[in-house]
């Protein structure tokens, strides 16, 4: 199927965290600064060219700007004038078609901490921060203007059983409901609709 450009609402993303996926797209807010959220510390000694590049979304938050999509992807790239250009993909099951929308993310202060903002309507920004990240940028976990906006992203479809047990406990650290995380069934096919975590 044809990819089909769709016009997203206003959404809390990037899906980063993409998250992209989609790791696409935040809670906006009208301002030009997003918060990052309370006893969130985005990660330094960031490299945006090594984060650069496609990620699958294995796990988020689920919202509505992205619900029921399957197979979502987060893909980032580097413009002449330092900002990023996001591209947030996912297929919609239900319409059989793929949906994609393109945004803009710019750090919030210097290029190397994880602190960024993402716009997909002109001046309203939400809030992008990376608070874990692989050493050989394999794997990222991303939080949005809140706790309730999380995305895990993976360079690869699936993530091994102890990453996913090392994210779950550092979400449950920053304050983020772990047992709201749905992770992507293996092939894609859709998210899992029971909590990561049992109560």
């Amino acid at each position: 199927m044809q990819a089909t450009r769709t016009t997203p609402r206003r959404s809390p993303w990037p899906w980063i965290v993409g998250a992209a996926a989609l790791m696409g797209a935040m809670m906006l807010s009208a301002c030009s600064t997003p918060r990052t959220p309370e006893g969130v510390q985005p990660v330094t000694g960031f490299d945006v060219d090594r984060y650069t590049g496609k990620w699958h979304e294995v796990a988020r938050i689920e919202n509505s700007f992205e619900r029921g999509l399957t197979q979502a992807t987060a893909t980032y790239s580097r413009s002449a004038d330092n900002t990023i250009k996001v591209v947030n993909r996912g297929y919609d099951p239900v319409r059989k078609q793929w949906k994609e929308a393109e945004g803009l993310a710019e750090f919030v202060d210097s290029a190397d901490r994880a602190a960024l903002k993402v716009s997909f309507f002109g001046p309203f920004y939400g809030g992008y921060n990376v608070v874990a990240l692989d050493e050989n940028y394999q794997w990222a976990m991303v939080v949005g203007s809140s706790t309730d906006y999380v995305w895990v992203l993976s360079r690869t479809p699936t993530l091994p059983g102890h990453v996913r047990e090392h994210l779950m406990e550092r979400a449950q650290a920053l304050g983020v409901d772990a047992r709201k995380l749905v992770w992507a069934q293996p092939g894609g096919e859709q998210h899992a609709r029971r909590p990561a975590v049992r109560t």
